[in-house]
């Protein structure tokens, strides 16, 4: 963005600087703010409550400021006030690196002076600071708030105990959980942030990091939000800048390895994820895309600056890449997405294709082949550095960067991180070519959640380092750091075994960012057909998982953006006073709608199921893979097979899916899956744009609402609004694909009036997949293995409210129970079945437990004997588990099948 600066001075002799922006700026709607100002945190299931649209301003109204001599008090929110003392009275109104914008509706608050005190009053906080005392000291500043009923009172130098962590520039190194910086949510209520020696923005078109004066200063911002953590989150976000929505391609699966690939390599990859119908949306190529010289680390040959020689690089191998232009329109054929890994520590060296045009734009005569060194602080060397070595190759068609500097900590400005500073050049500069901005890079501090998504380094391939990354990536939405993406399989030192693999998979499917990596090692495998085909299976059923629930994803990401509430965040938001809430099991909030506890333990061999503890709040829960219910709050201990992610939706959600498709926008969200979960009443919401442009920012996209209640008569109502809004490119019309998860199969179904027909078959199987749903008329289906009706919807147009009533067999309570849990049974049935038949010739899995595993594939083809099929199932339960143990076999065997029905009776 654009900005310049009109300096003023005040009547109060105060600097101040008016900041214009020449992207669509918006007036801010004073009523519509103090609005949202006083709206409650918002439950799990609830709609966040939406920044309000203010264009980034750092100068506050000066109705929001109190001058107390060498001491200013900006009262940017009820909560939230800004602290400055400054030796020559002199008051700082450029942006920080943090905060960029002051300009806020102006809250209610008074101001006195009681006897040589300054009290400022929000009705939220009262701020007391003795007047002519100097600098901000214990004494002479305090701030008071109530917290459940209790008077809170801060002064300099209490320590923030409850502080709930943030994040840390990188896990290079990991082998488990490590420190985690200071955030902004503590239990204790309140936090600090000391701005004071962060460098500033200047006034120019791209704003520039500039030092901050000499003169001694504090400058301080003090939020005191209790534990409304959406608040505070939202309001952080109103002042440091919203978290960017990220283009949707990246919530794709990404392929990554440390590994010289050639071009023709990496085609025969690509192929080999069609073959084996895996989806993909980016290649990264990693650092031999340049020469490097055959760089061996372990040798640390030193190039002249000083860095590993063949780290850095900016121009082509043509050993590898013959035809860059060429290999980059091949990939862009394909429907994928391109980056290349950069260390740019080493500057510019005489090798560099760009040497030449690079050292004259510094100054330095070519023909010295002296090189250009790096220097990302000085203004410009960054604009060359920009124009003259990334642009190029944004030109060829390269759509980001991966910036992987593991360098120096400091720049040739003071206190301003190369890694912050990284970012935010990468980025900005994205976004002055009008560019939806995007990087890959690790984290520089507070303000870093403008500039997303975060590479969280090498860390090792263990199962501890695997359990730390839930809560860590849950943690960082502390700072609105919302987008880490982790080596899936971690990184040091060697392979990994098939199912630790497996479970970090099935992680990054419920992770920010899907992308497998690992070191140059031969036997580091990271392509998932590659492993035994048990594990191979639940891989990919792991990234079809991913691939499905995209637009669930996408929608989280836009609210994010909306709200300052990451898509992944820690289960105390929405529940601040249960301490349960605040364990680190791994369990975090997916989006508004889902709990997620991946595995992170080994199974048992035994009995081949891995456990997992983990809370689930107050509220109506289903497990999807299991379909059992609880309600919360509440502690659990489940049982999963391999192919099984602990995952849990809220009663009465409905989430927006995807049909399988081989890369996100390898064809229109056509039809679009509706994912109904069982509840009296509830709702969903999907969030459409371009996809890759920055009209998200400008009114250019569309939500789509979606509702559905239980009516007296213990029918399903279902409704479908039109989309509001508009964007570019913008389905006219769309087909649906209802699922109704956990339900029986009804006695009819209608749409806008008109009868659904059932189509019988063995097509009902296709049905679940979305096939289906392009189908000329109406149709529904029954996948009586997961108790789910499929209603197929053909096209119309997207403007037409669609109202689906669906009519349910009236049922005694007790017939009802019989649903719970059964697409859990049935799964561990079939889990039975394959451990006793690995019993011949000695036995065989018995006929009874072959019948029973049967069930749900014959309601799929007759869903009139639902109710028959699963009472049978549940009387032949304790026949089944006698039959097992009178095997004539190993023990070890009809063990391990015991244990496994005995988990889906939990």
């Amino acid at each position: 963005m654009r900005k310049a600066y009109l300096a003023l001075d005040s009547v109060f002799g105060v600097r101040f600087h008016i900041q214009m922006t020449s992207i669509q700026t918006k007036s801010i709607v004073a009523l519509l703010a103090l609005a949202a100002l006083m709206l409650p945190a918002p439950a799990l299931a609830q709609t966040p409550v939406p920044i309000p649209a203010e264009a980034d301003n750092p100068v506050a109204d000066p109705a929001a400021i109190v001058i107390s001599g060498q001491a200013r008090f900006t009262v940017l929110t009820p909560q939230l006030i800004r602290m400055e003392w400054s030796a020559d009275s002199q008051f700082e109104d450029h942006a920080s690196l943090v905060f960029i914008n002051r300009r806020l509706a102006v809250p209610k608050f008074t101001q006195q002076n009681k006897h040589g005190w300054l009290v400022i009053d929000t009705g939220k906080l009262t701020l007391r600071y003795k007047q002519k005392s100097g600098t901000f000291t214990a004494q002479n500043l305090s701030v008071e708030f109530s917290l459940n009923g209790k008077t809170i009172s801060w002064n300099s130098g209490v320590q923030d105990a409850g502080n709930l962590g943030g994040t840390t520039r990188t896990l290079d190194g990991a082998n488990g959980s490590v420190p985690l910086e200071s955030g902004l949510l503590s239990r204790d209520g309140w936090v600090m942030i000391d701005d004071t020696l962060r460098p500033l923005f200047d006034s120019s078109e791209w704003p520039w990091a500039m030092p901050r004066p000499t003169a001694p200063h504090q400058d301080w911002y003090f939020f005191a939000y209790g534990h409304d953590y959406r608040g505070e989150l939202r309001d952080y976000t109103r002042v440091a800048g919203r978290i960017p929505l990220p283009p949707r391609f990246v919530f794709g699966a990404w392929w990554s390895r440390y590994w010289a690939y050639t071009d023709e390599e990496f085609q025969q990859l690509v192929e080999q994820f069609h073959s084996h119908e895996v989806p993909l949306d980016v290649l990264v190529v990693d650092m031999d895309w340049h020469p490097t010289f055959g760089i061996r680390w372990w040798e640390n040959t030193k190039d002249p600056s000083g860095h590993t020689l063949g780290w850095t690089g900016y121009s082509w191998n043509p050993l590898y890449f013959p035809d860059p232009t060429g290999f980059i329109g091949w990939v862009h054929q394909q429907g994928l997405e391109l980056t290349l890994n950069i260390h740019p520590a080493s500057g510019v060296q005489p090798f560099e294709t760009a040497y030449p045009e690079m050292a004259r734009a510094m100054g330095i005569d070519p023909a010295t082949k002296q090189y250009v060194p790096f220097d990302i602080a000085n203004k410009k060397f960054a604009a060359n550095y920009m124009n003259i070595l990334y642009h190029p190759l944004e030109k060829q068609g390269v759509d980001f960067f991966w910036l992987d500097w593991q360098q120096e900590h400091t720049t040739s400005m003071e206190n301003l991180s190369p890694t912050w500073w990284l970012n935010y050049v990468h980025f900005t500069d994205m976004e002055r070519e009008g560019k939806r901005p995007l990087l890959f890079h690790r984290w520089g501090g507070l303000g870093n959640h403008r500039h997303e998504i975060g590479f969280s380094g090498d860390a090792y391939s263990t199962w501890p380092m695997l359990a730390f990354e839930p809560y860590f990536t849950a943690t960082a939405a502390n700072v609105g750091y919302g987008y880490w993406s982790h080596d899936i399989g971690g990184h040091l030192p060697c392979p990994v075994d098939a199912e630790l693999y497996t479970r970090w998979v099935q992680w990054g499917a419920f992770s920010p960012v899907l992308r497998t990596h690992t070191t140059k090692n031969p036997q580091s495998e990271r392509r998932i057909w590659a492993f035994p085909h048990d594990y191979a299976s639940a891989m990919r059923k792991a990234f079809l998982e991913r691939y499905a629930f995209v637009p669930y994803v996408y929608t989280a990401a836009r609210e994010a953006y909306d709200s300052g509430v990451s898509l992944l965040h820690p289960l105390y938001y929405d529940s601040p006073e249960s301490d349960e809430a605040y364990s680190h099991d791994g369990g975090y909030a997916f989006g508004n709608d889902l709990i997620v506890a991946p595995v992170v333990t080994q199974q048992d061999p035994n009995i081949r199921l891995a456990t997992r503890s983990l809370w689930l709040p107050k509220g109506e829960w289903i497990e999807l893979p299991t379909g059992a219910r609880f309600q919360g709050p509440v502690q659990i201990t489940r049982s999963f097979a391999l192919d099984e992610i602990p995952v849990y939706a809220r009663a009465g959600a409905i989430v927006p899916m995807a049909p399988e498709m081989s890369s996100t926008n390898a064809k229109p969200l056509d039809p679009l899956i509706l994912e109904i979960v069982p509840g009296k009443q509830g709702d969903g919401s999907l969030y459409e744009d371009a996809g890759n442009s920055l009209g998200y920012k400008k009114n250019e996209f569309t939500w789509t609402h979606f509702r559905q209640q239980t009516l007296p008569d213990g029918s399903l109502e279902i409704k479908i609004l039109p989309p509001e809004g508009s964007f570019p490119g913008m389905l006219t019309e769309r087909g649906y694909e209802l699922r109704l998860y956990g339900a029986w199969p009804p006695e009819s179904a209608t749409v806008n009036g008109q009868p659904i027909p059932y189509a019988s078959g063995w097509d009902g199987a296709a049905a679940a997949s979305g096939a289906n749903a392009s189908a000329s008329s109406a149709n529904w289906r029954y996948d009586g293995e997961t108790t789910t009706t499929i209603i197929a919807l053909p096209k119309s147009s997207v403007t037409q409210e669609l109202d689906i009533h669906v009519t349910l067999p009236k049922l005694t309570a007790e017939q009802q129970n019989l649903l719970l849990g059964v697409p859990g049974k049935i799964a561990r049935l079939h889990g039975a079945m394959h451990i006793l038949e690995s019993t011949w010739d000695r036995g065989w899995a018995p006929d009874i437990l072959i019948d029973a595993a049967q069930s749900g594939h014959r309601v799929t083809q007759q869903p009139q004997t639902a109710l028959a099929e699963y009472q049978k199932l549940s009387q032949q339960w304790p026949d089944i588990l006698k039959s097992i143990s009178s095997m004539d076999v190993d023990h070890k065997f009809t063990d391990a099948a015991l244990a496994h029905l005995a988990s889906a009776t939990q």
